[in-house]
């Protein structure tokens, strides 16, 4: 029976110990434990796989993924970050920089700005184009001069009163359609995400004059592609009290760990602690610097279990990019399965 427990453990856990952790490798491989089936099953992968999405809003999305690797949780990871399609300034034309900020460093700080624009309805721009068209190209006009403000007062110290323009934001770029865009895309739709990014700042007399050129493009090329500020997952923690846990002890208990994950109720008089949410828990650890608890307590995390976080930098809804991803995961496979054939007809 111990036995038994033991590779149930360390089929389905990831433990953490005081100097160490356990059962970091994946192990349910066909022939690895006897009496135990691990070949590949279709029927049972959609039996056990889930995804529970937690929380969504605007710019942000919390689901879990269950009953799949690691290999390819990371996977989706991967994608978000660098192969799902944005659209980012790639060509900056200067006509007039007077400012104190280089051309070289103004295009870098272009080329980070977030377009608000679907990137499913442009092309790819062909190698070797100078010229973009109303199908691969979005274009934006930046056009700002500092001048002194002739109603501030004498005594006034604030840049804000003494000058017009002194701030240059995102706000100030203008798109400029190409062909029929102005056609097929709303006024408004092709923006900025946000119009109070600074991105430089004016004394009277300088001036910027710039065009841009906005393209398709992902995040593997360039970081400005990226569709997210962040996307990561980490597994569900799995906390287990070896033994009941009352009076002072249970106080200090719930102080090892974050809050709202251990629970203290009054039962028949005594303060007894209980696991409420394990989930909130970052796994500090730091239950391992007292010697009366960390023997009542076993951390571990579920091996098949994905609590995927996505921010998305407001190009996309989350969702749409969790689903775009989906298919660019989905087009590789069919291309592996493609060039599977292809040896064999060889």
């Amino acid at each position: 029976m111990a036995a038994s427990q033991a590779v149930e453990e360390m089929r389905g856990c990831v433990v953490l110990g005081e100097f160490g952790v356990r059962n970091v490798h994946t192990t349910d491989f066909p022939g690895n434990y006897s009496g135990y089936d691990d070949a590949w099953d279709q029927d049972r992968f959609e039996k056990n796989f889930r995804v529970d999405v937690v929380h969504m809003d605007e710019n942000s999305l919390e689901f879990d993924m269950v009953g799949i690797d690691a290999a390819i949780a990371n996977a989706f990871r991967r994608i978000l970050l660098a192969e799902v399609p944005t659209m980012a300034v790639e060509k900056v034309l200067v006509y007039n920089n007077t400012s104190i900020v280089q051309d070289e460093i103004l295009a870098h700080r272009l080329g980070l700005i977030p377009i608000h624009a679907d990137p499913r309805l442009f092309e790819y721009r062909n190698q070797g184009d100078e010229d973009g068209t109303e199908i691969d190209t979005l274009q934006f006009r930046l056009q700002v001069r500092c001048t002194r403000n002739p109603h501030a007062a004498k005594d006034s110290s604030d840049p804000n009163e003494l000058y017009v323009n002194h701030k240059v934001y995102t706000r100030h770029m203008t798109w400029i359609p190409l062909g029929n865009q102005a056609d097929l895309f709303p006024e408004g739709t092709i923006r900025p995400v946000h119009d109070d990014i600074l991105i430089a700042q004016l004394r009277p007399g300088q001036e910027i004059d710039l065009l841009m050129h906005c393209v398709k493009g992902i995040g593997k090329d360039h970081a400005k592609f990226s569709p997210v500020a962040t996307a990561s997952y980490r597994l569900l923690p799995d906390i287990t009290l070896l033994e009941p846990v009352e009076g002072e002890a249970a106080e200090e208990l719930s102080r090892c760990f974050s809050p709202g994950v251990i629970e203290v109720q009054e039962v028949q008089g005594k303060k007894v602690a209980r696991v409420a949410n394990p989930r909130l828990d970052t796994f500090s650890r730091e239950i391992f610097r007292h010697e009366k608890l960390k023997k009542v307590v076993r951390l571990a995390r579920v091996r098949d279990h994905y609590i995927f976080s996505v921010e998305s930098t407001g190009v996309l809804p989350p969702d749409v990019l969790v689903s775009e991803a989906i298919k660019v995961l989905m087009g590789k496979c069919r291309r592996f399965l493609d060039e599977l054939d292809a040896v064999q007809m060889d």
